[in-house]
């Protein structure tokens, strides 16, 4: 299908504002990429403004058997949100409002064309915040935080999306509109449908309204910065400070490279013969802090730790937090290339991921940078080469499969937070059993049974 046909232009021109639809091939282009570096030409763009429209656009698109490609802010690194050249793209954009705050439910009611940064300074006068903080928090949108169970380092303490979500409204691939929870805490009222579209990347519904469950903001942090000999000794570490009572607010792994690209290109103030860092926070009341930072300092300090130092200011902490997030494009400098991999392992086995990722660098000659949400288990594993280089293409591969090979053995799964979409799509048939992936699909088949959302997304071919 090269393009729309006039029917189905005037249809939808008719049942979007004026300015709703965009076919203009320089409009189109900006909906067809993400940050996966992928790229595709969509149809068209539709643009709705409420969820009767995107009822009518999902009915209009079943009826031409035209594929729809659900979009937020296109900040995904997985492909979830490239079209193919025969779908149409419909962005959320202008879905952007607060519907409602009520800071005695602890519930805000949100478009999820809502960005988190807009939803965050919304609820910060009420003293509440949505813990969900990916590095992109800042320009993402909730609906993509949802499409792909989006993390971040609270999670650790406050939990991800799926976490911190109690109802939603979606569209399924029929056109019908289903409610799914409610706006309490506890409930026990029919399967839960809410927690199982998040993360299913649209290709199950598109969410037009969700019901987030907040969180009252913590008067006092305090920050730890633990640094040691090697990754080893802090990945140790990890499993000690998780093991034992007090949960950190904020729990975060940086090899001794990501040390050095902190300190050299992010300005922090680091050690030179740093091996590998721990950044420690824990919050809530200051009348329970200081006993929370010494249980906190006891787990980190042991072998291989050669200091563990509190932030002199929150000027300190915060620039050492956007040393942090300023890791993932500093990589660049390293090398013209980079595999980005966010895989998750049980907390205990972070030890054997580090050991195992060590290995794979060493069998093929290459650098792989590690960093990330630790006391999830979660990390970032950047294999660096240079995409010029031919053996370095086949040794970056082979790297990769020894990680994702090290990561099923260990118990984990090949995406933490970033979800599947294209890039990861062969890889579930590795880390799931087959039953598992027949359900999975029947499941797609009864929210989608003409397979038009998202289509060739998270799940492999059967």
């Amino acid at each position: 299908m090269a393009e729309l046909p006039n029917d189905v232009v005037k249809a939808l021109q008719a049942l979007l504002p004026a300015d709703g639809l965009l076919l203009d091939a320089a409009e189109r282009l900006a909906y067809g990429y993400d940050n996966s570096r992928r790229q595709g030409l969509p149809l068209a763009v539709a643009l709705p403004t409420e969820a009767a429209q995107v009822q009518a656009i999902v009915a209009l698109c079943r009826a031409h058997r035209l594929p729809i490609v659900a979009r937020g802010r296109g900040t995904n690194t997985t492909g979830a949100s490239v079209p193919g050249e025969d779908a149409l793209v419909v962005s959320f954009e202008r879905m952007n409002r607060v519907l409602d705050i009520r800071p005695g439910d602890r519930v805000a009611v949100v478009e999820p064309g809502l960005l988190n940064g807009e939803l965050q300074a919304a609820l910060a006068p009420h003293g509440l915040f949505w813990p969900p903080d990916p590095t992109s928090a800042g320009f993402c949108s909730i609906g993509g935080n949802l499409a792909c169970n989006a993390g971040g380092p609270r999670a650790v303490k406050y939990g991800a999306t799926r976490d911190n979500v109690l109802a939603l409204k979606a569209v399924t691939g029929t056109g019908e509109l289903v409610e799914f929870g409610a706006a309490t805490t506890k409930g026990a009222s029919g399967y839960d449908f809410s927690r199982l579209l998040i993360g299913s990347e649209g290709t199950l519904a598109l969410i037009v309204e969700a019901t987030l469950r907040l969180t009252p903001t913590p008067t006092h942090r305090r920050a730890l910065r633990a640094i040691y000999a090697d990754v080893g000794s802090a990945a140790a570490a990890v499993a000690r400070l998780m093991a034992q009572p007090v949960t950190p607010s904020m729990l975060e792994f940086m090899d001794g490279d990501c040390v050095r690209l902190a300190r050299e290109v992010g300005g922090a103030d680091l050690p030179a013969d740093a091996g590998a860092l721990l950044m420690i926070e824990a919050d809530g009341e200051a009348a329970v802090l200081d006993a929370a930072e010494a249980a906190l300092r006891r787990a980190a300090e042991g072998p291989g730790c050669l200091s563990v130092d509190a932030a002199a200011s929150d000027a300190e902490r915060e620039k050492l937090w956007a040393a942090r997030k300023a890791l993932s494009p500093s990589l660049r400098t390293l090398a013209p290339g980079k595999i980005n991999e966010d895989v998750v392992v049980p907390v205990s086995r972070i030890p054997e991921l580090v050991a195992a990722v060590r290995a794979a660098a060493a069998a093929q000659s290459l650098a792989i940078v590690c960093f990330g949400h630790a006391g999830n288990g979660n990390l970032h594993v950047n294999i660096l080469y240079d995409p010029a280089d031919a053996a370095q293409c086949q040794r970056a591969d082979a790297a990769l499969e020894t990680v994702f090979d090290a990561v099923i053995a260990l118990g984990g799964l090949v995406s933490g937070e970033h979800g599947i979409g294209l890039v990861k799509r062969e890889l579930l048939a590795r880390s799931l059993t087959p039953p598992t992936l027949a359900l999975m699909r029947a499941i797609k088949a009864q929210f989608d049974p003409d397979g038009l959302l998202n289509p060739g997304k998270v799940l492999p071919p059967a």
